[in-house]
């Protein structure tokens, strides 16, 4: 039993790893930046002799993923997500079958097509996990199906999967593939794919757990078990032998970061909830997506999810919540009308700024169709629903008051029929001096109507 194994969820991330310094009693480790190290005696060293096989800070980090991902025992870094993607997907050997989600990260989508199918003679099939029946997704498991690949909720449309269901689905076919779940959206704090049955979790490191927008890094995160030890030391393999690992001074920065997860997850959902439910009041906007809603389809798994997690579920448990639950910070919805509705909406915002990736402390606005998921082929993207009025919200954690207040003012904007055609029209840029249009004030839902506090309730 690892020394902080009893501890809670924020007090492991910011002590598992960042032990003081034993040497100088420094509180923060150090930063390793030497790229070799002396050795004792021919191949006999102090557990490291080249940076790019291992680093004590990269070390350090990878002891922290695989404390805060429950059910993890061991984990991987990489120099990004898609390097994390490529190194398993390049651990599975060739000629594999891989069924993915159809509703996956463009980037993730566009590996499958059109590197590792033409590298590695990957074949894939993408499905509609979150909705197809059992007979679809059994019938779609072939017996050289070895990994089943999900994202969920998916990305942008926010579809959740039931993912014990899977689980026992892959497990009752001859392949019996693994299955691996990009945890990115809810990061550990509100979702623990591994205690559900999952074999492997993903991350893009560069969204929630660093939540500062200033690294780019990945990670794979595996738990102690004779199913997964063969995948592992393949990946673990590629990892030094392909070399896209991320540098010391990344993985120092990172496990900074990732030391308020906690903090800044509870204040994303919070938000993400508030201005999901404003959203979905305004006469403005078509559809809201966000599984934690009361009135999504996937509320309940959302639930269930959450239930299962240690972030997510003190939260519930500290706070009630009158429109749903809290369920990460990035809320899609779909605005009425179409593209020059969408341009004119995103050149209106002042705290969203218009740029793609998510979960830093800024809020962030894309249009996935031109942006993000720009790659995934346009009969796919009409199929999921990735439309021209499709945008994609990720809720930074500034007063939630001045975001809702944001997009509610954009919102009237777009819509405008007597709105001059000027800037914004011409470029998906957002503006610093947008001036209010219609009285939003009296729209903005403040936070205090959805998030109930005990110390109220018990006044």
């Amino acid at each position: 039993m690892t020394a902080h194994a009893q501890d809670g969820f924020g007090t492991r991330l910011i002590h598992v790893g960042s032990e003081p310094d034993p040497v100088t009693g420094a509180v923060i480790p150090p930063m390793s930046l030497s790229t070799t190290f002396k050795q004792d005696a021919p191949g006999v060293y102090k557990g490291f002799d080249y940076s790019r096989s291992d680093n004590p800070n990269r070390r350090a980090l990878e002891t922290l993923l695989a404390s805060i991902e429950s059910g993890g025992a061991r984990a991987l870094t990489f120099a990004s997500g898609s390097a994390a993607t490529a190194s398993l997907l390049q651990s599975l050997g060739p000629g594999a079958h891989v069924l993915s989600i159809d509703d996956v990260y463009g980037g993730t989508n566009r590996y499958m097509r059109r590197v590792a199918a033409e590298v590695q003679g990957l074949a894939v099939d993408f499905v509609d996990l979150a909705n197809a029946s059992d007979s679809e997704i059994t019938s779609a498991i072939r017996p050289d199906t070895k990994l089943i690949w999900v994202e969920s909720p998916t990305n942008p449309t926010l579809r959740l999967v039931d993912l014990p269901r899977l689980v026992s689905l892959a497990q009752s076919t001859e392949a019996k593939p693994l299955i691996l779940v990009d945890n990115t959206f809810l990061s550990p704090f509100y979702a623990s794919p591994l205690k559900m049955g999952a074999d492997i979790v993903l991350h893009s490191m560069t969204k929630y757990i660093n939540g500062h927008s200033d690294v780019v890094m990945g990670a794979l995160v595996f738990p102690s078990t004779s199913r997964t030890d063969a995948i592992y030391e393949r990946a673990k393999f590629i990892q030094n032998a392909f070399g896209a690992v991320p540098s010391a001074h990344d993985a120092w920065l990172l496990q900074r970061g990732a030391k308020t997860l906690h903090l800044r997850m509870a204040a994303h959902g919070t938000s993400a909830l508030a201005l999901a439910a404003a959203l979905e009041a305004s006469p403005h906007v078509e559809r809201v997506a966000y599984p934690g809603l009361a009135s999504s389809p996937y509320h309940e798994r959302a639930r269930a999810v959450i239930a299962a997690s240690e972030g997510g579920s003190k939260l519930l448990r500290s706070q009630a919540f009158t429109k749903g639950v809290p369920f990460g910070g990035v809320v899609s919805f779909w605005l009425r009308g179409g593209e020059r509705q969408t341009r004119r909406f995103l050149s209106h915002l002042r705290l969203f700024a218009l740029a793609e990736s998510l979960g830093g402390v800024e809020s962030l606005a894309e249009a996935p169709a031109v942006m993000t998921h720009a790659s995934v082929p346009p009969e796919q993207r009409a199929r999921l629903g990735i439309s021209d009025g499709m945008i994609r919200l990720s809720v930074g954690v500034e007063d939630v008051e001045d975001l809702q207040r944001d997009v509610l003012s954009a919102l009237e904007f777009a819509v405008a029929e007597d709105a001059e055609e000027s800037s914004g029209e011409s470029s998906l840029v957002g503006s610093e001096s947008a001036s209010e249009v219609g009285d939003v004030e009296t729209a903005v839902t403040s936070v205090e109507s959805l998030t109930i506090s005990e110390e109220k309730k018990s006044a």
